[in-house]
């Protein structure tokens, strides 16, 4: 439960326990009962019902005994009750159906006997046990109402995780149908053609030819499109990180790419959603780093606060402001996963030369 809604709680209680003693003092001193002692009684037993949901024992008895105090003390008038029957019915709500029974029984007791037995005095007892019982069975039936609720909710969020997980695993499903079907059919012939321009290749230069550039072209393509293909089948079949941001500058250095990983503020654990959009940006900018920026420096760097994870990624390669690249299917993912965790992404050649990304996250907990 948040604060906001105990504090509107607290106030409601409040509200009721001023209202009910400002009745019963009003109906009190209208009868003649306006003694210090009176209304004292009166007061202490009423505003105890302000914290009826917190101590619901604790404000019955209080209650209870003070309003039964004061009918010893001046007698009985059934309007002394009613802060008792709201006590009753509060414990009677909060699962304490028999302390709420022996609270009823012991006022409706000790009113009777202040009465001296009289007719009249009994049939206000007659009715005033009426209205205890409805206060008992209606405070059992919002127990069971709150329990249906509540059982009703958690039946809901239920059903929601399970429609997450099962959409999230029909995704899983399709991802490894896509990847087999590429890798059965696309990856083959790319295969043969990389094969055959080999084998062209490697002929002419045995027989002393010179190799037509197209053919080189058709070679080194075809190799180039294995290799990005392999990495689609390897992100379409684990949609998981396989490592950490350091482990990539580690592949991208043994791969000859300069780069400099810098971590700033406390490093912790996030979120799974915020640890796997972390590292498919940086995987992603470092991928492109090497494609597109040439013989470059790289800097890496991460910073953590208290509510965000900045990801800055530069190169000095050769990207060129006037002419900025055109969004492909990288820095439109990159843009996605930001946007989806509520984030920003700037992505861009910088004025000095070279290219940058920039990714402002929102820590969520923990995972």
């Amino acid at each position: 439960m948040d604060g906001s809604r105990i504090t509107r709680e607290r106030l409601v209680d409040a509200a009721v326990a001023v209202v009910v003693g400002a009745i019963v003092v009003l109906v009190a001193r209208a009868g003649g009962r306006s003694g210090s002692v009176d209304l004292a009684l009166i007061a202490a037993g009423s505003l105890a019902l302000a914290a009826r949901r917190t101590a619901p024992r604790a404000v019955l008895a209080v209650t209870t005994a003070c309003l039964l105090a004061e009918v010893v003390h001046a007698g009985p008038s059934a309007v002394m009750a009613l802060p008792v029957v709201g006590a009753v019915h509060t414990a009677g709500r909060s699962g304490y159906r028999g302390t709420a029974a022996a609270a009823a029984a012991v006022f409706l007791g000790g009113y009777a006997a202040a009465g001296s037995a009289s007719a009249s005095v009994a049939r206000e007892a007659l009715l005033l046990a009426g209205w205890f019982l409805c206060a008992v069975v209606t405070g059992l039936a919002d127990s069971n109402w709150q329990a249906y609720l509540r059982q009703t909710e958690q039946r809901a969020l239920e059903a929601e995780r399970t429609r997450e997980e099962a959409a999230l695993r029909r995704a899983g499903e399709e991802r490894l149908r896509i990847a087999r079907e590429l890798h059965d059919s696309l990856t083959h012939s790319i295969s043969i053609v990389k094969l055959q321009a080999g084998v062209a290749v490697h002929l002419a230069r045995k027989r002393g030819e010179e190799i037509p550039p197209a053919l080189l072209a058709i070679q080194e393509a075809s190799g180039e499109a294995m290799r990005e293909l392999r990495a689609t089948l390897e992100v379409l079949r684990t949609d998981e990180p396989t490592g950490t941001p350091a482990l990539l500058v580690e592949r991208a250095r043994a791969a000859g790419l300069a780069v400099e990983l810098t971590v700033t503020g406390e490093e912790r654990p996030l979120a799974a959603t915020v640890d796997r959009a972390m590292y498919r940006i940086v995987q992603e900018a470092l991928t492109n780093a090497a494609r597109h920026a040439g013989p470059a420096q790289v800097a890496v760097r991460l910073g953590y606060t208290d509510g965000e994870l900045t990801i800055d990624i530069e190169d000095d390669g050769t990207a060129d402001p006037s002419s900025p690249p055109t969004p492909g299917i990288g820095l439109t993912g990159m843009r996605e996963r930001v946007t989806a965790l509520g984030g920003t992404l700037d992505a861009g050649p910088r004025a000095d030369g070279g290219f940058a990304v920039r990714a402002r996250l929102p820590l969520g907990e923990a995972a």
